[in-house]
């Protein structure tokens, strides 16, 4: 079958996970749909491939291979903080969402691609690697340690990225959580990705902005995912 390397990009702004997690499990289950089809009735149509954006409210996720003691504090506290918490079906630990972070959800047919996912994951780190590398900072791989991370190797590593995927017939969801102006105050309400002693950091802090950009390093997230992934974008939308 044709591989179809057409991505479509989709700025999702500001929307509740719960629902950013139905659409995606929309289009993941149709992706699947048309790959079981194509397998059953011998055709050969297109799968699709798309790339969301999205902001999202506070919010803790749970993967499914992760430990409820990561989380330190209780449902009351949360809902105190204007916080919700999911357990949810990708993989590692617990991860938090909130405004200034941009999470990038692909949902891909790696059948397009390439079918390994342990090089998806380290396209994706590369991916960030790059973006950080555009402003200047060094970013690593922690070994053993999925996502990107700053002085790796020091006792100063930080996480500045975290990552965590599920795939299913080679077609993959959920992704990425790149800090860019996030609160870091509540990142101190968990054990990040269930790996003690480890800081987490932001592009703000790193750089010594009170802000920075988002479209601007959405903008080259994107550039190094096409060149990583040889890919065609279309209908990049901005909300406005």
């Amino acid at each position: 079958m044709k591989r179809n390397k057409v991505v479509e990009i989709k700025d999702l702004g500001h929307k509740d996970y719960k629902e950013t997690w139905d659409y995606q499990e929309e289009l993941f289950q149709s992706i699947l749909d048309l790959k079981i089809k194509n397998r059953r009735e011998g055709s050969q149509l297109e799968t699709p491939n798309h790339f969301l954006f999205v902001e999202h409210p506070h919010v803790y996720t749970l993967g499914k291979s992760g430990h409820l003691e990561n989380l330190l504090v209780d449902q009351d506290y949360l809902e105190k903080k204007g916080a919700k918490f999911y357990k949810i079906n990708r993989g590692g630990d617990i991860t938090y969402h909130g405004p200034g972070q941009i999470v990038g959800y692909p949902i891909l047919d790696l059948d397009n691609f390439f079918t390994d996912i342990h090089k998806y994951l380290r396209f994706l780190e590369e991916m960030v690697i790059l973006t950080l590398a555009d402003y200047g900072l060094k970013a690593e791989r922690s070994k053993g340690e999925t996502g990107v991370w700053l002085d790796v190797g020091t006792p100063f590593a930080r996480k500045i990225c975290a990552m965590g995927v599920r795939a299913s017939r080679w077609v993959t969801m959920h992704g990425f959580a790149l800090n860019v102006n996030a609160d870091l105050g509540y990142f101190d309400l968990m054990i990040p990705c269930g790996i003690k002693g480890k800081a987490v950091t932001s592009l703000n802090v790193e750089l010594g902005k009170q802000k920075v950009s988002m479209d601007e390093v959405k903008e080259k997230l994107l550039k190094h995912f096409s060149q990583l992934f040889e890919v065609e974008m279309i209908n990049y939308n901005k909300p406005v």
